[in-house]
């Protein structure tokens, strides 16, 4: 296990300019493997024993200009097409995009935005303060066990002055479209995908960009989501509507999706499908109706009753069955476990980079207000505004690293023997670990492991941060 790390980190090395910078790379990269609390940089410094003097170098590192984090990406994404097993369905991998939301009080933080909670559970207030970030992942795995691997997180929402800025890099797109692109981007390296997406996604700019994508030579890419209760489709023209004067008409009979389940009761097909990991039995009635005003595409709803609950899907590839469309659609859930993961056992939002140059935080704010950051017109202060917000993306983007190794561990049948026997757990999962097992199992064994492999570039870069004295201090070391 541990040289098949050290190989893949190796893959990492053309993105850092410096050496001193990979090196910081790999070791935190380690750190956030086996930390044991989410008190920020530190748990990296104490969970491996490094040396106090390490503090203010890690801190340097994730604002240096020794890497870029598309370039760090773009490597991540094509070493897990080449070692993961990307599960397809009709030849397509499976992207899963979601919105996050992560809660943050400080003053001073970049993209720190009054955000409404739509959660359900009732512990949650209703509004927070906090970024938004936006995430597409991957379904790795087989018919045993499967995650969704992280792919890209980026802040989405509360930066649309900064977009204006040179080398910003910051799309001033709104959340859907950019989640659709992302969702596309990737594809580009992953093959033709069906992109699972809430129902929020489902809107007219995304299926605008969507169509953009398919125009062009890139994989082919289809979106898989859920409509409203409220959906308003319309039926097609008849041809006779058609051949009247004047243009031709785009839409015919409007058509509430919703009213379809008492209108075309008798209709409805019971089967079983496979749904989070069992045979289930639903019943269904499908139709294709053409949705979106000014746009009217032509979609395939599935109208699905299950344990009593109704759901409305919509696919934008007309070819696929009802049943494939449910089957596909329940896989929508991986992305809220690894949201799960990697909050609770990674850390992955346990960031606390603030920057005094970003204004102060105004709690009172209005919604019609100006933004504070289109007040800074100053350009060293823009470079630290920069800056705080790719350390903060660039710490989601590492610990995204960190937990898609340890899902791959946790895929391998060996090491995931090794790692079921050293945690006991009431109830254990049949198939593979979780990634919380494999921390665990990561983080009672490293040393041992760094014994074993004195010559690793991973124990020398460790060890040279353990001393109390060592020859990398100071901002120069990232």
């Amino acid at each position: 296990m541990f040289q098949w790390i050290e190989q893949l980190l190796r893959e990492f090395r053309p993105c850092f300019s410096r050496q001193a910078a990979f090196g910081w790379f790999v070791t935190v990269i380690v750190g956030f493997m086996l930390r044991s609390d989410q008190l920020g940089v530190t748990s990296v410094i104490r969970d491996l024993s490094l040396a106090p003097r390490c503090y203010e170098p890690l801190i340097h590192f994730f604002h240096s200009a020794a890497w870029e984090p598309d370039a760090i990406r773009h490597t991540w994404w094509r070493l897990l097409a080449e070692k993961a097993p990307i599960y397809r369905v009709k030849k397509r991998c499976i992207l899963v995009g979601d919105g996050v939301k992560q809660s943050k009080e400080a003053f001073h933080m970049a993209g720190v935005k009054k955000l409404l909670q739509e959660s359900e559970n009732s512990s949650k207030p209703k509004f927070m303060f906090g970024h938004m970030f936006g995430a597409v992942g991957v379904l790795i795995g087989r018919k045993g066990g499967k995650f969704c691997a992280p792919l890209k997180m980026n802040i989405q929402d509360g930066l649309r002055a900064v977009s204006s800025w040179n080398g910003s890099g910051i799309s001033p797109d709104s959340h859907v479209v950019q989640m659709v692109r992302n969702g596309c981007a990737a594809a580009k390296v992953f093959g033709t995908a069906y992109l699972l997406l809430d129902r929020y996604f489902l809107s007219v700019p995304a299926l605008q960009e969507l169509k953009k994508h398919n125009a062009s030579d890139a994989p082919c890419v289809d979106i898989i989501t859920k409509a409203k209760s409220n959906c308003r489709a319309y039926r097609k023209p008849r041809a006779s509507q058609s051949r009247k004067r004047g243009r031709p008409r785009l839409k015919g009979t409007p058509v509430q999706v919703a009213s379809l389940f008492t209108e075309k009761a008798a209709r409805f097909t019971r089967a079983a499908v496979y749904m989070y990991g069992e045979k289930q039995e639903v019943s269904y009635y499908c139709t294709d109706l053409l949705w979106g005003q000014k746009l009217y595409q032509e979609l395939r709803f599935v109208l699905v009753q299950y344990n009593g609950s109704r759901s409305i899907l919509v696919s934008t590839d007309l070819s696929l069955s009802p049943k494939r469309i449910i089957e596909l659609y329940a896989y929508r859930f991986s992305i809220e476990e690894l949201f799960r993961e990697f909050k609770q056992q990674i850390g992955g939002f346990a960031y606390h980079f603030w920057s005094k140059a970003v204004p102060k935080l105004n709690h009172f704010s209005k919604k019609e207000d100006p933004d504070q950051l289109e007040t800074i017109v100053d350009a060293h202060k823009r470079d630290l505004i920069l800056g705080n917000i790719k350390a903060i993306e660039g710490f989601v983007l590492f610990a995204s690293i960190a937990m898609g190794i340890l899902q791959l561990i946790a895929l391998d049948g060996r090491s995931a023997r090794s790692a079921k026997k050293i945690r006991y757990l009431r109830t254990a999962s049949p198939q593979c670990p979780s990634e919380g097992t494999v921390m665990y199992y990561a983080r009672k064994n490293i040393y041992s492991l760094l014994l074993q492999h004195p010559d690793s570039f991973i124990t020398r870069f460790i060890r040279e941060r353990q001393k109390e004295n060592g020859s990398s201090s100071g901002k120069r070391a990232a």
